[in-house]
């Protein structure tokens, strides 16, 4: 399931505008490892509440419907041609719309097994990266922070260096930082 990059990097032209930078992680083996980083800027849902919040997540406005950011950028894959869920750790589920409003999703089996395969390497269930997608052959992971209220947790960092050996390479990983505009 290893990318040509060259095939990958013309499939995310709708990101370009975004791109900003690389982050660099360096795993618990030594090894240093960058990820490109994309910067997004979301505007806050203003309609009617939605049901439930998850305990307080943020609820962004795309295109007049009301999701959390994982869905919008899940969308975002989706008006390009990707597939793809939202890995919902929280209930441990994939979704692909907002809780209470569409039910949860089952993964197609090639995308099934190789999470299953990340995890059995990680020895945890937790630590996917928070949306995955797929176009043909090409696999990305995709990990949201919102800006200055997140951060990568050390459980993600595992799954990152547990799929780069063997599975995956740096370039099935790509980051993604957001913040609201609020209206105020």
């Amino acid at each position: 399931m290893q990318n040509d990059n060259s095939s990958q990097e013309n499939s995310l032209e709708f990101l370009q505008p975004y791109k900003v930078e690389s982050e660099t992680f360096s795993l618990s083996s030594g090894e240093e490892v960058s990820i490109q980083k994309y910067f997004l800027n979301f505007n806050q849902w203003k309609g009617a509440p939605i049901p439930n919040t998850y305990n307080g997540k943020a609820v962004i406005d795309w295109n007049g419907e009301p999701l959390f950011a994982e869905l919008v950028v899940l969308r975002l894959f989706q008006s390009h041609g990707w597939e793809g869920i939202w890995v919902d750790s929280y209930r441990r589920k994939y979704r692909i719309g907002l809780p209470d409003v569409a039910e949860p999703v089952e993964l197609p089996e090639k995308q099934k097994q190789l999470i299953e395969a990340i995890r059995a390497k990680t020895g945890k269930h937790g630590g996917c990266w928070d949306v995955f997608v797929w176009k043909g052959e090409e696999v990305l992971f995709i990990e949201l922070k919102r800006r200055k209220k997140d951060a990568i947790q050390e459980s993600q960092k595992l799954w990152l260096k547990k799929s780069i050996v063997r599975i995956l390479t740096s370039e099935n990983f790509k980051l993604i930082e957001w913040e609201m505009d609020d209206g105020k």
